[in-house]
């Protein structure tokens, strides 16, 4: 055949516009993928609020009982402490990294006047970041006074199963376990009698 060996002329055009239409198609996808990470930058309304102060309700909470909220991602506590516990509190100083809870970054100084064991605006009323100081866990709230395994001279408190570690009725560690610190006390003040509003500083405060 008279073509035999020789290559056909190329068709310039057609691959001007093969070539254009392929560019054209991956702008196309690039854009399609690039919108949900751009969504990703802008904050949800969710987060918007995540920061936002959480009003809590204590009417009806009972001695022993738990209240969980959550604020900025966090779980927070409320608790309300019997007499009991609250006596058994200064016992515990001789067995507690911290008793006195001197790092000023775990707790507002508020929450320390007048009875600094307690680490709370009212003395029944705990309020705390309910996560473990040493990696993050949620410890299990164990609040009966009596002998356990890991304590046989257990007097109410957090006990984390992870790693073991320990913080007495008002979050303070006990020596000798992983978490280095006091579990942290969020700022919050009190609107009413039964009202907690946890984010906030009361006015004036310290």
């Amino acid at each position: 055949m008279a073509n035999d060996g020789v290559n056909e002329p190329v068709n310039t055009g057609r691959r001007r516009f093969l070539t254009a239409t392929t560019a054209v198609v991956g702008a196309v996808g690039a854009g399609f993928v690039a919108v949900p990470f751009i969504k990703s930058w802008n904050p949800s309304a969710r987060a918007k609020l995540a920061g936002a102060p959480v009003t809590a309700d204590l009417t009806g909470l009972q001695e022993g009982q738990r209240l969980v909220f959550e604020w900025r991602g966090q779980p927070i506590w409320i608790v309300k402490r019997s007499k009991a516990i609250l006596d058994a509190l200064p016992t515990l100083d001789g067995r507690l990294r911290d008793p006195e809870s001197t790092n000023k970054e775990q707790q507002p100084e508020y929450v320390l006047k007048g009875n600094p064991e307690f680490r709370s605006v009212k003395p029944d009323i705990s309020v705390l970041v309910g996560l473990c100081t040493h990696l993050g866990c949620s410890p299990e709230m164990v609040a009966e006074i009596k002998p356990e395994p890991y304590d046989p001279e257990w007097k109410g408190g957090y006990f984390c199963p992870c790693h073991k570690s320990r913080f007495d009725m008002s979050g303070r560690v006990f020596q000798g376990v992983p978490a280095p610190i006091n579990l942290l006390v969020p700022p919050h003040y009190y609107q009413d009698d039964n009202t907690i509003v946890i984010g906030l500083d009361p006015q004036g405060a310290a």
